[in-house]
């Protein structure tokens, strides 16, 4: 029979060592790796001055999108079947809860609505504005010049009775000028912002037009019994 010796080494000397191999550049630490890149988009800030001003309450939901764009990484078509991303380059937060907050950003730069905001702060609602994000993506396919698409459903609903009074389908593309990805962000943001604005007065007007007709509606008394 065989006896084998061990020798016993510290817990803490094994950390230590292999903390000196890292530093000593054999090992790809994070901090060796340029950081990822944040990008912002904007709200829209300038309106047409015959906007109408509204004296009802909106809330805004997140709007709902495939996994492919349901995502904080900045997406990028190069064919009709193939959906890539954009390497060490970010949103600052997934896409749809992005564009909720430019939206009731957006709103808000109006000056012409008493209250928005989004659906889980308590607020107090006549309407609520549910989306669908359908495009958000740069396309880059052989043949045709670069762009942005992004492309987004939305319906006004009468609260509390949860009815549907309009619906609407905005898309804007916009070309990419220039290489890199500040040139691809730019884009993104002429893109939304031109989808933002027609989708913020689309949603005043109607809610203005569907309120007007409820205003007018003679109040059914209350019969009671003898």
């Amino acid at each position: 029979m065989k006896w084998f010796s061990r020798t016993w080494i510290p817990r803490r000397s094994v950390i230590v060592g292999a903390l000196l191999l890292a530093l000593s550049g054999c090992v790809d630490l994070p901090f060796n790796r340029p950081p990822t890149q944040l990008f912002v988009l904007s709200p829209k800030s300038t309106f047409d001055t015959t906007l109408p001003g509204v004296s009802w309450q909106l809330s805004v939901d997140v709007p709902i999108a495939e996994a492919g764009i349901n995502t904080s990484r900045i997406a990028v078509r190069r064919s009709a079947v193939r959906l890539n991303y954009f390497e060490g380059v970010n949103w600052s937060d997934i896409a749809p809860r992005m564009i909720q907050t430019l939206l009731i950003e957006s709103f808000e730069n109006t000056g012409r609505i008493i209250g928005v905001g989004r659906q889980n702060i308590g607020l107090r609602a006549d309407y609520s504005l549910i989306s669908e994000l359908r495009e958000f993506q740069a396309e880059s396919v052989a043949g045709k010049p670069p762009q942005v698409r992004v492309r987004l459903n939305a319906k006004l609903i009468r609260l509390p009775q949860r009815v549907i009074i309009a619906g609407t389908n905005r898309e804007s593309v916009v070309s990419i000028q220039g290489e890199g990805i500040d040139n691809i962000v730019n884009a993104f943001d002429n893109a939304l912002g031109d989808v933002l604005k027609t989708i913020v007065t689309w949603s005043l007007k109607a809610g203005k037009q569907d309120h007007a007709k409820r205003s007018l509606r003679p109040d059914r008394a209350i019969r009671r019994r003898p």
